[in-house]
């Protein structure tokens, strides 16, 4: 893919201090802002390499990447090592894909209380699955999900939702796979699914006004009058799309979803005289188009995404958990008569992976394909320059912002 001509970090870096100087940021959005503007620059040091091959003399500079979850460009390799460990989980069964959507009016409590609000919309998500799943009718059995917490639609704005991807069927008490009896249809359909939800959400809201953690727009919620409340006659929409066929269409579809950040640099067309404008997808339309934004109003919807610290925005529930996928895969994949797939070995860095994915060397010369780019020199923040292979330390006047 062609380098984008702008940036994430070319705007921040221009107009982010008017969003600083304004108090629109959280000391938390501005470590953030200040890692995306510093990624693969200078300020995070990286090093000076060089094409080992005797008839090729191609230097380049490589510069330390901020390795923030919400960085356009620091979670290529994370997507494709996850990947590989979730096709190594996969199960030979189709899948579900099942969306949960919180009514805008909520937006304003996610924002402000963002771990209670997206806690309880996993938990909710799950509750409502494990409805049906129990019911014989429908399964009669112990189901898993992995589910991915989004807060952004196509023009930034705030749009929470949680991508879930249900396989299609369980585990029974006996310890038998049970299919879903929809005929690989839909688990369920989506009016029931919305319903239910409505209530576990609902009631999970009560016990956080009973805390006095949120405060709802039209009064508290009743537990007994709930269907009273503006909120409870608001439409939740639930999406659920035919199961997908194979694992590795699952794999992939989740691979889309798993370290995806709000907007990637290629969207953008655009940016000068304090303007924005990015490419867009209007879901009620399906047609692409360009939207027009101030820089100031672009970077406050991106920061608006940043999620708590240490929020864990993937999670596994059922016979997917942490605690159960070893037995319960092991013993699904036997009852089809499926070899178990090898996971990647730990412990390998990312050339590794990168090699054992695309079949080449990260570090390959661009200009001759023969030679592999060595490192010759360390570049250290402060714009310092440690050579490998000369004097101990010196000091590049190019771009040298302190003295040596």
């Amino acid at each position: 893919m062609n380098k984008p001509l702008f940036e994430v970090a070319d705007i921040a870096r221009v107009h982010g201090c008017e969003l600083a100087e304004r108090g629109k940021l959280t000391a938390h959005q501005k470590k953030v802002m200040t890692a995306i503007c510093n990624c693969r620059t200078a300020e995070l040091g990286g090093h000076k390499e060089r094409c080992n091959d005797p008839g090729c003399s191609y230097e380049r500079y490589a510069y330390n990447g901020c390795r923030d979850r919400h960085c356009p460009k620091c979670n290529g390799m994370k997507r494709e090592k996850w990947v590989a460990d979730r096709k190594a989980d996969a199960l030979p069964v189709p899948y579900f894909h099942i969306v949960f959507t919180l009514p805008a009016s909520l937006e304003i409590q996610c924002m402000k209380h963002g771990p209670e609000m997206y806690n309880l919309l996993f938990a909710s998500a799950w509750e409502t699955i494990g409805v049906f799943a129990r019911q014989h009718k429908y399964l009669g059995a112990q189901m898993g999900m992995v589910a991915l917490l989004h807060t952004w639609g196509q023009n930034l704005m705030r749009h929470t939702h949680i991508h879930c991807l249900v396989p299609a069927g369980g585990i029974d008490a006996q310890g038998w796979w049970r299919e879903c009896k929809q005929e690989g249809k839909f688990f369920v359909h989506v009016k029931q699914l919305s319903k239910v939800f409505r209530g576990k959400f609902t009631d999970g809201l009560i016990k956080l006004q009973q805390k006095g953690i949120v405060e709802l727009e039209g009064g508290p919620l009743v537990a007994k009058k709930k269907y009273l409340h503006p909120l409870y006659r608001t439409k939740w929409v639930v999406y659920a799309k035919k199961p997908l066929p194979t694992s590795d269409n699952v794999v992939e579809y989740i691979g889309r979803y798993s370290h995806r950040v709000a907007i990637s640099n290629h969207r953008i067309k655009a940016f000068s005289e304090g303007k924005v404008i990015f490419s867009w997808i209007d879901y009620r339309t399906s047609k692409p188009g360009l939207m027009p934004l101030k820089a100031t109003d672009f970077l406050q919807r991106f920061i608006s995404h940043v999620l708590p610290v240490g929020f864990m925005k993937v999670r596994h529930f059922g016979i997917l958990s942490s605690r159960n996928k070893a037995d319960c895969i092991a013993k699904i994949r036997e009852q089809f008569d499926v070899a178990p797939i090898a996971k990647p070995a730990k412990g390998i860095n990312w050339m590794e992976t990168f090699e054992m994915l695309y079949g080449r060397h990260p570090k390959q010369c661009p200009c001759c394909g023969k030679g592999i780019m060595l490192v010759v020199a360390t570049i250290e923040s402060g714009y310092c320059i440690r050579q490998r292979d000369g004097p101990k330390l010196t000091v590049n006047p190019g771009f040298c912002k302190r003295q040596a």
